[in-house]
């Protein structure tokens, strides 16, 4: 669930507008979309976002509708032999061949000073960086209770946070980081100990019989580091942002460094580069692009990204200047192996010309680094699609 659908659900409950939230809680084959994917509905027939790229978003749409009339949960099955729900409402599934489980749930308009939702917590905690895991119960008599744990900087819960049909398995699964996925809240049950027992391909296995399952939803949105508030960054910024990076742009040039300019942007920082990240934190899964093509901005901070733990390490320039500017890294005391790392010139062979196309470029190589692609055309292959 990204921030555009988070949004959307607190102007709608902002303005007392009833609406529908609709999740991937699982998948299985060649689902075109990860468990967490979101789409919303409003009372008024708007939407955000979607389920499956296309294929069942109209029958999940149909579903939201008839959550919000109806005011409890729904859960829902899509497969290629189509929907598993008794009365087979929803008959339609993937056409790639896959299976998808949605959970849907009514939101309730709440114009301020109204009640808070989970929903509320997620994007304050999407807002200011924090990780955050909302826990959701999908079915049996507690289905639509929430958790929220973390989303001020720390990840701790209480048991008694947990919804009642959950109890501490939940709060276990958290704290042992378990990543985005269904769990039982009777651990004991979870068919994953007998390879007989797939929920999610006998929809026998569905009803009052099935352990109470809990949806955990871990949001910890990776970060991309953008130095260079450059027109190449213009055009950068809102594509990592539309990737789910949690976008920063940082030059030392305040007429540059305008956040005007970067609406798409989490943050715009005036401030030298080096100085900036050598405060600020980076892990395995943040990308450092080092657009600002200036040694005197370059090398200092390529010194200290190739100390940090970013997963991923550009830098703009041509061949010439990604010559040079290793023979000064070198000098600086940079070993191999962190030169290694630098992926320069940045980006993918696309033939890119404008600042558009190069932006491409970039997130199209941030993407294959990120899943493990390749960079080749998808035809002729006979790889999986979705890594």
């Amino acid at each position: 669930m990204d921030i555009p659908v988070t949004e959307t659900l607190a102007r709608w409950r902002a303005a007392g507008v009833a609406s529908a939230l609709a999740r991937v809680v699982a998948t299985g084959g060649s689902a075109p979309l990860a468990p967490g994917t979101a789409m919303a509905v409003s009372a008024t027939g708007e939407v955000v976002g979607g389920v499956s790229g296309g294929c069942v978003d109209a029958a999940v749409y149909t579903l939201c509708e008839q959550v919000i009339v109806d005011g409890g949960p729904a859960l829902a099955r899509f497969g290629p032999d189509g929907d598993e729900l008794p009365d087979r409402l929803l008959d339609v599934g993937p056409t790639c061949g896959g299976s998808l489980e949605v959970f849907v749930e009514p939101l309730a308009p709440a114009p301020p000073p109204g009640p808070a939702h989970p929903v509320d917590r997620l994007l304050a905690a999407a807002r200011e960086g924090h990780a955050v895991v909302a826990a959701t119960v999908l079915d049996g008599p507690c289905a639509g209770q929430w958790m929220v744990a973390g989303g001020d900087g720390g990840t701790g819960v209480d048991d008694d946070e947990a919804p009642p049909c959950a109890g501490g398995p939940v709060a276990a699964a958290i704290a042992e980081g378990r990543g985005t996925g269904v769990i039982f809240a009777d651990p004991a049950a979870d068919p994953a100990a007998d390879p007989a027992a797939d929920p999610a391909a006998d929809s026998t296995a569905y009803g009052a019989t099935l352990p109470t399952r809990v949806f955990l939803h871990r949001l910890d949105p990776p970060r991309l580091l953008v130095f260079g508030a450059t027109a190449f960054a213009e055009a950068l910024v809102p594509i990592g942002a539309q990737l789910g990076y949690r976008v920063t742009v940082c030059d030392a040039r305040p007429v540059f460094a305008a956040a005007e300019r970067f609406p798409a942007a989490a943050e715009v920082v005036r401030r030298w580069p080096h100085q900036y990240l050598a405060g600020t934190r980076v892990d395995a899964s943040t990308a450092i692009c080092v657009l600002t093509h200036d040694p005197r901005f370059d090398l200092p901070l390529l010194v200290e990204a190739l100390r940090t733990r970013a997963g991923y390490i550009g830098a703009m320039g041509s061949r010439r200047t990604h010559t040079q500017r290793m023979t000064d890294l070198r000098a600086e005391g940079v070993p191999e192996a962190g030169l290694q790392r630098l992926r320069s010139p940045i980006g993918l062979d696309l033939g890119a010309r404008t600042a558009a196309e190069t932006a491409l470029s970039i997130a199209a190589e941030l993407v294959a680094h990120r899943r493990g692609g390749t960079g080749a055309p998808l035809a002729g292959m006979d790889a999986a699609i979705h890594r």
